[in-house]
């Protein structure tokens, strides 16, 4: 998608700090940090929104979610605990319409989360 932002910044149209690349992810730290650590993992398909996933996408999808966990891993988090979050459409806060998942740690982090 030409003027998809994560699709920019995973074709280095827009710089990002990366923390991982691989054959199906792409992890940077995010430009407004809800945490100490709030990394973004994008598949470097586009997919819009969790709506838009299909039988097809377990894979790619249970692939964020174990780079996910690496990352948590390498930056000492996977003891203490973290949250994954992924957003579907605007009334639940997504503003970027390339399905990405939101790893969140560092901090105490409440339930509800608002």
């Amino acid at each position: 998608m030409p003027d998809c932002l994560f699709c920019k910044i995973r074709d280095g149209k827009i710089p990002a700090k990366v923390i991982h690349r691989d054959d199906t992810c792409l992890a940077f730290d995010d430009i407004n940090p809800q945490a100490p650590t709030h990394v973004i993992l994008i598949p470097l398909v586009h997919v819009e929104t969790v709506n838009d996933l299909t039988s097809e996408h377990r894979e790619l999808v249970g692939h964020l979610t174990v780079a996910a966990a690496k990352v948590a891993k390498e930056r000492g988090h996977a003891d203490g605990g973290y949250r994954l979050v992924m957003n579907c459409n605007r009334d639940a806060g997504q503003t970027v319409f390339h399905i990405h998942l939101h790893l969140l740690a560092g901090r105490p982090l409440l339930w509800p989360p608002g």
